[in-house]
């Protein structure tokens, strides 16, 4: 049975194990704590993403490897670690997240979660639940020094599919073209290698995210441990690639818990030299920037799927001088993010007349 077991993403790490059963029903879950779960019926998700990368369909009665963790998604679903031992789990995340969902989408409500069942523990030889938190990795604690003093963009939105990951990927793929060597680094979210995939595609030299220490996600990560992860991440950027500029996304909206507390953070934001700002509308670009206001924050400029429509670029140009940049702009545009760049100053021009 363990020769045809599927091995989630984010167990890629763990290859060496045993299964015990018998924690099953004296044991409390922790984020990362890896486990075996038979899929009992299918709901949401039909697909796992494996070790491989890719996404291979599950079907009742099939075991794979995953991990405890918590899930954030507005347009997709919410759910947590249950503070009890259940007879039955949910898959939350695609990548080899279970837990217990608490709410989901409406568009989803007719498939609901799939459920699974845990059938046994991965333990270590002392007979500990092996958990995938810096699993074989030191953790690094936050100093805020980012080696060569290298310039980090932080791309952010007002909510999930903003288009912030879109704006972040073209940012990287302006900076390559220009000859730069940019790094991408997804601070927080739920583990799915989809958006570091694409920015890597867009022409990252070296693209990373939370779950290459082992984090199945960050939702209900304290403030400390997010800062440790984000040293950590720096330091592996600068280990495999040495970049001129890392472009860095934080998930979903400025109202979720982690993103406003690392916005709000003074340690975080010292380490950030620009952001740019994302939303699928102009509304919400206005909003988001009295957020960011109050957040004593200004993004450096804004884009997202709102810049698709001529018509909503005329509605937020006519109520902030901040600039809009479309994705053209992105790539087209060499140093692009300077101050004395010249499409930024000819839009700031434009505006101000």
């Amino acid at each position: 049975m363990i020769d045809q077991v599927k091995q989630t993403v984010i167990c890629k790490s763990v290859t060496e194990f045993n299964l015990n059963p018998s924690k099953i029903n004296a044991y409390l879950p922790q984020a990362g704590d890896v486990a075996f779960f038979e899929v009992i019926e299918l709901g949401k998700h039909t697909r796992l993403q494996m070790t491989d990368g890719k996404n291979h369909r599950i079907l009742p009665g099939d075991v794979f490897m995953a991990t405890f963790g918590n899930r954030y998604a507005t347009a997709q679903l919410e759910g947590k670690i249950p503070e009890k031992i259940c007879d039955e789990y949910h898959i939350l995340g695609q990548g080899g997240v279970v837990g217990i969902m608490n709410s989901i989408h409406r568009r989803y409500e007719h498939k609901g979660p799939t459920r699974v069942r845990l059938i046994a523990y991965a333990t270590n030889q002392n007979g500990e639940v092996i958990n995938t938190k810096y699993y074989g990795k030191p953790t690094i604690e936050f100093t805020g020094i980012t080696q060569n003093n290298v310039e980090i963009t932080l791309s952010i939105g007002g909510s999930m599919d903003s288009g912030k990951t879109t704006t972040a990927g073209y940012v990287c793929r302006g900076y390559a073209l220009a000859g730069k060597k940019v790094a991408f680094i997804k601070l927080t979210g739920t583990v799915y290698t989809k958006d570091t995939d694409f920015a890597a595609d867009c022409g990252a030299h070296y693209s990373t995210d939370f779950s290459s220490m082992g984090f199945p996600s960050t939702y209900l990560c304290d403030l400390p441990e997010l800062l440790n992860l984000y040293q950590g991440l720096l330091a592996e950027v600068h280990k495999n690639c040495r970049p001129h500029k890392i472009v860095i996304e934080i998930a979903d909206g400025l109202l979720q818990r982690e993103t406003a507390m690392l916005l709000k953070s003074e340690k975080f934001m010292r380490t950030i030299n620009r952001i740019i700002y994302s939303d699928s509308s102009s509304t919400g670009i206005l909003h988001g920037l009295q957020i960011l206001k109050d957040f004593d924050l200004k993004p450096f400029a804004l884009c997202g799927s709102f810049t698709a429509s001529p018509m909503l670029i005329d509605e937020v140009n006519s109520m902030t001088n901040i600039p809009v940049v479309t994705l053209e702009d992105l790539i087209e545009t060499k140093e692009w993010m300077h101050e004395n760049n010249p499409i930024i100053e000819a839009k700031r021009i434009s505006m101000a007349v």
